[in-house]
């Protein structure tokens, strides 16, 4: 929501070439989104607070202060604020029609750049190693000399940045203005499953992505056309998101099995078997 009214706010107030006032709206967002999540990031390294409930806790700031800026700064009718200047909008025709008319805009070119961006940066780079290091194993990341408290800020300002981003492509691409709400657009919940699915890896996250938007969207098609209910979609999502999940137990129990069966055939090999 933060990235999202940046990148509205410089599509309204900007009046420049679309080579530059697309970039700019879109850092603008990636930088806002960034300095949001630098707060949790911040509260996480120095005071120990969980990450969970203080990015929670400014969701709700976020939500109410947009709020305020919109009504206050930008609004034109309608409850929304004004329309962005076509300079600065990701909406692209020639992508449209060879969709056959849907919504999809130049977004998704900058979250498949984002994507192998970030594969770069994890995969290929000291500070992505020093930050997968972090994540998974603190304590030996701190033995080894690396600065933890600074991966977790950045591991948390990427993330804001992403997400900044992702809400750039919604108010450039879907609707080019931003509207008063009472309530989350639940993307990050869909994000979790996204990356669950995927694997946290980049190319997984493009496919979930992909499974889930065509999942989420197809319902509502659905349910116009053929009277399918929409739950019925979100019931598959689960049983999805449930059996991915439990793939971790199912490997955890056979391995425990093998275990087992390889310490009884010891035992017997042994003639210690009881």
């Amino acid at each position: 929501m933060v990235g999202q009214l940046a990148a509205v706010s410089v599509g309204i107030m900007f009046q420049l070439p679309w080579y530059l006032h697309m970039p700019l709206a879109i850092l603008a967002a990636a930088v806002a989104g960034g300095l949001w999540g630098l707060v949790p990031g911040y509260l996480k390294a120095r005071r120990g607070v969980h990450e969970v409930v203080t990015t929670i806790m400014m969701n709700w700031i976020g939500l109410i202060l947009v709020n305020h800026l919109i009504r206050t700064y930008f609004k034109a009718q309608a409850e929304r604020s004004e329309t962005i200047r076509d300079t600065a909008s990701l909406s692209s025709a020639w992508l449209s029609e060879l969709f056959g008319g849907s919504r999809i805009h130049l977004g998704i070119v900058v979250a498949l750049l984002a994507a192998i961006v970030i594969y770069v940066l994890l995969w290929k780079t000291k500070k992505g190693f020093e930050l997968r290091t972090v994540g998974l194993n603190r304590s030996g990341a701190e033995y080894a000399g690396m600065n933890v408290n600074k991966n977790v800020m950045m591991s948390m300002m990427i993330s804001g940045a992403l997400a900044g981003i992702g809400g750039a492509s919604e108010g450039l691409g879907v609707y080019g203005y931003m509207t008063l709400s009472s309530s989350f657009p639940g993307f990050g919940y869909d994000g979790i499953a996204v990356a669950l699915i995927g694997a946290n890896t980049s190319i997984g996250v493009i496919l979930g992505a992909i499974l889930f938007g065509g999942l989420t969207f197809g319902a509502q098609n659905m349910q116009m056309a053929a009277d399918v209910p929409y739950e019925v979609i979100r019931i598959i999502i689960a049983l999805i998101i449930f059996f991915i999940a439990s793939s971790l137990l199912v490997s955890s129990f056979v391995s425990r099995c093998k275990k087992w069966l390889t310490i009884r055939k010891g035992g017997n090999g042994n003639g210690s078997d009881e």
